[in-house]
Parts: C-alpha cells; structure tokens; sequence
C-alpha cells in the first residue's frame, strides 16, 4: 500500500495530509493522474511550476515507477533568501 504525502499550500488545497492507496498507481505520474481526477484543482497545482517530487525521500526528476511500499511526497515550491 503506497503513501502519499502533502505538505504546505498543497496538504491546505486538498484538506489532508497523509493518505494510503488501496492500489499503487505504476508511476509518478499515474499517482499524479489519479488524484488530479479525484480534486482537479489539486492536480492542476500538484502540475504547477516548483512542485517536486520526492519518492522514498529522494527527490525524483519526471516520472519514476513506484513499488507497493512506496511513500510519494509532493512539496511545494521553496522560496528562500
């Protein structure tokens, strides 16, 4: 059973935090596909510019495949000085 995480503007958009998937969608981007037809205004900011990716807490750049113990973090875009 993967893990999805969101953190910040993103975990405030869709109104939770932590979520198990039943079924692990194949990759980054099936998951991505999948919430985004559950709540589209979340998938249109989880495709929004700065959001990354991370996958067993490492930073994953475009798609990647997932396994059934797969935690799949979406962070925010940073800002910093």
């Amino acid at each position: 059973m993967a893990r999805v995480l969101l953190f910040g503007p993103l975990r405030d958009l869709a109104g939770w935090r932590e979520r198990d998937l039943e079924a692990t969608p194949a990759s980054v981007f099936a998951l991505r596909d999948l919430l985004a037809a559950e709540d589209a205004r979340l998938g249109e900011a989880l495709r929004g510019p700065g959001v990354q990716v991370a996958l067993d807490q490492a930073i994953v750049r475009g798609d990647a495949p997932l396994h059934p113990k797969a935690e799949v973090a979406f962070l925010p875009p940073m800002s910093g000085g």
